[in-house]
């Protein structure tokens, strides 16, 4: 039988990832000649992976990126950010003890994002949280990525689950955007790195705290599929 699967976005979602990969960024880009920049610089780029977060910068600087210095960033910013984990990083409050409840009442729980497979899973390790989860997939695992359905489709598939009883939790226009495309219902969280307001983006729900995270409100939304 197949599984109900609570899928979640991992960057400003699960983990407060921000200063480690702003740290991890400045570290790359100063190396290039570039002055550093701040997290309100990149907020809605938080969560969409290193290389448009190198992009932006060097447009914020106003200097041309070859892909050659495009290379050499990433490895840079990769290198450095994979060999501080978890740094300053941490679970978002109340998600730990929520997942508690979402496994005791049967869910299965897996992690979408568009990080690289490496980098979600030494993190999740780093913090003591990926044995929690029965998939982990980042932005290379498959030849999509989000918010393409396929990602998610194949994350809940991966997990032993089935699409019709599962959910995504995410705070950006990806992680919503993924779970229309997939036909999947979602749940959005206002305190991530998106730059609009997470009401603009209709998820089927907002939740302001992972206290609110229930079986029973997983339930009531896989209903309503």
């Amino acid at each position: 039988m197949s599984a109900s699967v609570v899928v979640f976005d991992l960057d400003g979602t699960l983990v407060d990832t921000a200063p480690d990969l702003v740290a991890s960024l400045n570290h790359a880009v100063t190396q290039a000649g570039l002055a550093p920049v701040t997290y309100d610089d990149l907020t809605h780029l938080v969560g969409h992976g290193a290389k448009a977060m190198i992009e932006r910068t060097f447009t914020l600087r106003g200097q041309t990126l070859s892909s050659t210095d495009l290379d050499w960033q990433m490895k840079e910013f990769i290198d450095f950010y994979h060999g501080s984990m978890p740094g300053d990083s941490f679970p978002y409050p109340g998600v730990v003890t929520a997942m508690d409840r979402l496994t005791d009442a049967g869910y299965t729980l897996a992690v979408c994002t568009n990080k690289l497979e490496m980098l979600a899973k030494s993190l999740l390790e780093g913090l003591g949280l990926a044995s929690r989860f029965a998939a982990i997939t980042g932005g290379d695992t498959f030849p999509v990525r989000k918010p393409d359905a396929e990602h998610l489709l194949s994350t809940i598939r991966l997990a032993g689950g089935s699409p019709e009883k599962s959910v995504m939790i995410g705070d950006s226009l990806n992680d919503i955007l993924v779970a229309r495309n997939a036909s999947i219902r979602s749940i959005g969280v206002p305190f991530g790195y998106s730059d609009v307001p997470i009401e603009s983006l209709q998820p089927d729900i907002i939740i302001r705290h992972f206290d609110e995270l229930t079986p029973a409100l997983i339930e009531r939304l896989i209903a309503r599929t």
